[in-house]
């Protein structure tokens, strides 16, 4: 069963269909990838369902609810997380203060508990920071958590933008061209976390253009053209059907 469907839904900029009753649906655990040409409408569907755009029509439906036209802040209450291709990271903060402000529900962020619940503060700090360390040492930075955001190389800092999504809770993550611009040696340490998560439970769903990458790791792709889905299944079934393979690779 789906934990995450798209149900007919189409998004139109004027006369551009960019997509147009896309049918999808990823399961808890599964890596699913999306790819196609350029235009052919990955990231408007990575919009739709984190809340950046509002589709025309269809639904999107989270664990059997509605969620169409929910905020980006809503989605993210549901657990559905996106990681963005060009990383959003407070670049002079620690890796360590960038997971922690990521936590949900932080009594320090009341300023009468600050005052009147001082223990109690100290103690979820204390938490917090267990659990920001047990991150830190889940993606592969666990020697950089005192180092700023900044000062990582960006195979790390996209490490560290998935575990700022764990610290909040999110169990769907959506990863916008995850080892786009990473040096070659730290691909696959980034392709290591990614089939950790999945083995823990958590739904992956990424947007790639690197073939080797999508055959390592996804169980599940759509192949999109002109936004709709011309093609899904296995890595090997997408990829070695001849009108994919012209459309997309030209051969």
């Amino acid at each position: 069963m789906s934990i995450l469907e798209l149900r007919g839904v189409t998004k139109a900029f004027g006369g551009l269909r960019a997509a147009d009753g896309i049918n999808m649906g990823f399961e808890q655990g599964r890596i699913t990838g999306l790819i196609g040409p350029n235009g052919a409408g990955k990231t408007t569907i990575f919009n739709i369902m984190s809340g950046f755009l509002r589709a025309d029509e269809g639904e999107v439906c989270c664990r059997g609810r509605d969620i169409t036209g929910y905020t980006p802040w809503r989605i993210a209450q549901l657990g559905i997380g996106r990681a963005f291709q060009d990383v959003h990271l407070f670049s002079r903060m620690t890796a360590m203060d960038n997971v922690l402000v990521a936590f949900r529900g932080q009594t320090g962020e009341n300023p009468l508990m600050s005052v009147f619940g001082r223990w109690k503060t100290v103690a979820r700090d204390k938490t917090c920071r267990e659990r920001a360390t047990a991150l830190l040492d889940f993606v592969g930075l666990g020697e950089k958590a005192g180092d700023l955001a900044e000062d990582l190389s960006y195979g790390q800092q996209k490490l560290l933008s998935i575990a700022r999504l764990l610290a909040a809770d999110a169990d769907i993550l959506l990863l916008d061209e995850p080892t786009a611009g990473v040096n070659p040696r730290m691909i696959d340490s980034l392709l290591d976390v990614i089939k950790r998560m999945a083995a823990d439970g958590k739904t992956v769903v990424f947007i790639e253009h690197n073939m080797n990458v999508v055959i390592e790791i996804a169980d599940w792709v759509y192949f999109l053209n002109e936004g709709q889905v011309d093609a899904f299944g296995t890595p090997g079934e997408v990829l070695g059907d001849a009108e994919v393979r012209k459309a997309y690779i030209g051969v």
